[in-house]
């Protein structure tokens, strides 16, 4: 009688040895699939805010390249040639007569102003 208890004992150890080692397997596999989970997720936050900086990029190049094709096709027309002539190649229609405004000389004046204002102590 003593024998059988003893069989009941060692079948007893290993299954709960047996059940040891599947809950620490199972717990690591969950462990692992927990973690991949959330580094998709992270992922997943990145790649959607790629998304909307690359979505106003987008409309940003949209409303540039309708500025550019109004420009072209404003660029045919005689007035905005004649007025890219003028400004950049100074050309001028004959009996035309061309007036030039040179900036005025207050500048040396100030520069007059500020030496006096070093030389004298009363401004400092």
């Amino acid at each position: 009688m003593v024998a059988k208890p003893r069989k009941n004992e060692n079948r007893d150890r290993s299954s709960i040895v047996f059940s040891i080692i599947l809950g620490v397997l199972l717990l690591l596999v969950v462990g692992f699939l927990v973690g991949s989970n959330l580094k998709m997720s992270h992922k997943r936050v990145e790649l959607n805010s790629r998304l909307e900086e690359l979505k106003t990029d987008y409309q940003a190049l949209l409303e540039k390249k309708k500025q550019l094709q109004a420009q072209a096709s404003q660029t045919g027309s005689k007035d905005y040639l004649e007025k890219e002539a003028r400004e950049r190649f100074n050309l001028k229609k004959p009996g035309e007569e061309v007036v030039t405004i040179l900036p005025s000389e207050g500048k040396e004046k100030s520069e007059e102003r500020q030496e006096i204002k070093w030389w004298n102590p009363f401004t400092w």
